[in-house]
């Protein structure tokens, strides 16, 4: 769950700094023929959301008290995670040292700059969410069934998915420059992972494991039905 709120504050950065950031703009300007940004006002809404939302979340779990919730014992983050977060950590700062060690004429189309930031900023959300998604598809295929598991979530993902790669390409079309799909990677690429790990999901809950549930729901019926008739001999 924090790893979800460092995704969503990156991107927050990311599309606040493309939507309002005079200086990112005009970098961005300058590397894709004067077209600005494909970031849109809906995406700085959609990084706003889901960024408070998950810091509600947040709450419930490091203080429960306030929901009136009993504490549970505390689960400290995988060594991975750690490692993933300090990685991400690391790996902004090293791009911040080497954008503020540029000399003061250094050309911003050619050189290191703080589009170059915001940038690797915005890939923090895009490897939390390439990593987010994998323990639940993992799960199901150990158990081998998506049993209590809602799909819907899943759906309505894959459709915001879909709608946000097509506006990318709709926004793209009507600069009539297709830099604007290349200049904007980490919307591109989280609207294909999204949908591509959404259709594994979807290929777990209709395809594969389907008929496992209902074998087992068979299963049980008949245990159940077996146990009232011998209560009903009895």
């Amino acid at each position: 769950m924090p790893g979800n709120s460092t995704g969503f504050a990156s991107y927050l950065i990311y599309t606040c700094a493309f939507y309002w950031s005079p200086n990112i703009r005009h970098q961005y300007a300058l590397r894709n023929d004067n077209h600005t940004p494909t970031v849109a006002s809906n995406d700085v809404a959609f990084a706003l959301h889901a960024f408070i939302l998950t810091a509600i979340l947040n709450t419930q779990y490091f203080l429960p008290f306030i929901w009136g919730f009993e504490r549970a014992a505390v689960r400290r983050p995988s060594r991975f995670i750690t490692g993933v977060f300090t990685g991400c950590i690391t790996g902004v700062a090293v791009i911040i040292f080497v954008v503020v060690s540029q000399p003061p004429g250094a050309d911003p189309k050619t050189s290191w700059a703080w589009l170059d930031v915001i940038y690797v900023i915005s890939y923090v959300k895009l490897l939390v969410t390439v990593v987010k998604y994998a323990p639940q598809l993992l799960h199901n295929r150990r158990n081998r069934s998506t049993k209590g598991w809602d799909i819907s979530q899943i759906l309505l993902d894959f459709a915001g998915g879909l709608l946000s790669i097509a506006q990318l390409g709709i926004d793209s079309y009507l600069q009539h420059d297709w830099s604007g799909v290349t200049g904007n990677p980490v919307k591109l690429f989280l609207g294909n992972v999204s949908v591509l790990y959404d259709l594994l999901f979807m290929g777990q809950h209709y395809c594969l494991y389907n008929d496992n549930e209902s074998q087992r729901d068979r299963e049980r019926d008949r245990l159940l039905e077996g146990g009232d008739s011998e209560r009903r001999l009895d």
